[in-house]
Parts: C-alpha cells; structure tokens; sequence
C-alpha cells in the first residue's frame, strides 16, 4: 500500500502536459519572431536599384497597350512625346495612372507601382522622349513668399479649385482635385505638365518663383488650418446656406413654437 500511494502522487496531470507544450511553444515562436524582426532591420541588407532598361520592361508590361510601344500613343492614350520624366512620375506615383476605367477623366487613387519602379518608368521615358526633368530644390521647400503666392492662386486657381484648396466640380463630370496633401513636386509638376483639364503654366505665366510662392501659400494654408471655426467643407455660400437654412431656421422656428405653447 504505501508503494501505490508513492506511485499515484508522482503521477503527471495531463494539464501540466499541455501547459508544458504551450510555453515551448511560445517561447519557439517568440524567438522566431525576434530573429526575423532583428533580420529584417538589419542595415546592411542591399536596396533594389531598377535601371532604365528596368524600366522599360515595366512600361511595357502595363503602359504600352495604350500608349505604344515606341510611347507614339494609340487611339486609347496619347504620344508621350515631349512629356518627360516630371509628367510621368506626377500621374504613375498619384495612381491616376494606369487608367482604371475610361471616364471624364483619371482619378487619383493609390499607386500600384513603388517609388523605385515608378522613378525607373519616368527615367525610360526621358531617355526616349526627354521633357521636363522631376523638379527638385528651392521650388519645393515652401519657403516663398506666402501672401504673394497666396494672391498669385487666387487669380490663377481659384476658380477650379477654390479659393481655399479644396477643390470644385467643372463640367460634364469632370472635376478641380482638392489640394490639400499634395505633394509640392506633385504640385510643381501639374503647374508645369497641365494634366487632364488643368492648363499648363510657363515659366512666361508663372516664373519658377511664382510655383514657389503659390507651393508655400498652400503648405501654409494647409498647415493653419480656418480660423473662423468650422470650415464647412470649404465650400463658401453653399454649405453655410445649408447650414443656416437647416440649424438657423429651425432654431427659429422651433423657438416660435416655444413661446405660442408657453403663452396658450
């Protein structure tokens, strides 16, 4: 009897099994996962550098349909001729191209290409075709002169895109982007490529300085945001005739509605 009394309390709960596995299994996954972590941030680990050569295999694989193979356009998109490397990243980079779907025109949605395939696309296209290089420099850095720039918009822009950078409907379903996130390059390149319905601004319209000093009246505008309170969407007498009709009268009315119940 005291033999099987020794034999039962050195007995194992099939519990203290299954705790067991667990924690093994814990502890494999989290050295797993803490050595692909240390992996993967890993400095030394070399950076895809895509060639132009890259880049044509890239345009051709999802550009040429519609605008050829020798980029001479087809009767689905236009010649790339002349346009550059600036036009090409501007509308590869803002998702408005490859065409979704043909329409009034091309909206912008994320892009399926990465900064690298999409610099390779524009490079192959400049080495073909050269036009206006990728603006860099001074023109970007939003450090032009605000109150000009923000009058130079009002009279060059606004019209489209409202006056506070939020964009406006034009005719039959086309459309002023709003410009609020955009950005400066993206900017500098629609001044200077007038994409879709946008004209194209010279440098005889609008100098380098010009582009600059709008670039900086609209970072600024989007870093400060109204100061009146409520912005509305943006929209000017439309939304805030909407919101007086609906809030405005209706206080008065139901204030209206008070004062007869009080008195009766």
């Amino acid at each position: 009897m005291p033999r099987d009394k020794k034999r039962r309390s050195g007995r194992r709960s099939p519990l203290a099994a299954a705790g067991l596995i667990g924690i093994g299994l814990l502890l494999t996954g989290g050295l797993y996962a803490g050595a692909s972590a240390a992996m993967a941030a890993t400095p030394d680990t070399p950076t895809q550098t895509l060639t132009v050569e890259d880049g044509k295999k890239l345009f051709q694989a999802n550009c040429a349909t519609c605008h050829g193979l020798d980029l001479q356009g087809t009767e689905n998109g236009p010649s790339l001729y002349g346009v550059g490397a600036m036009a090409v990243e501007f509308q590869v980079a803002t998702g408005r191209m490859p065409l979704q779907m043909q329409g009034p025109q091309a909206p912008q949605k994320p892009p399926q290409f990465t900064e690298e395939q999409t610099l390779a696309m524009a490079e192959y296209v400049q080495s073909v075709a050269p036009g206006p290089e990728i603006a860099t420099g001074q023109v970007l850095d939003g450090e032009g002169d605000v109150s000009r720039g923000a009058e130079l918009f009002r009279i060059n822009c606004a019209m489209c895109h409202n006056v506070a950078a939020a964009g406006g409907a034009l005719t039959e379903g086309k459309y002023a982007p709003s410009l609020v996130g955009v950005e400066p390059r993206h900017i500098y390149a629609a001044m200077v490529t007038g994409p879709q319905n946008m004209p194209v601004f010279s440098d005889l319209n609008l100098s380098p300085e010009d582009k600059r000093d709008i670039i900086s009246a609209l970072l600024w505008m989007e870093r400060n945001p109204s100061p009146g309170g409520f912005s509305l969407g943006s929209l000017g007498p439309v939304s805030e005739g909407l919101f007086i009709w609906i809030f405005g009268i209706g206080a008065l009315v139901a204030f209206t509605v008070w004062i007869t119940a009080k008195s009766n």
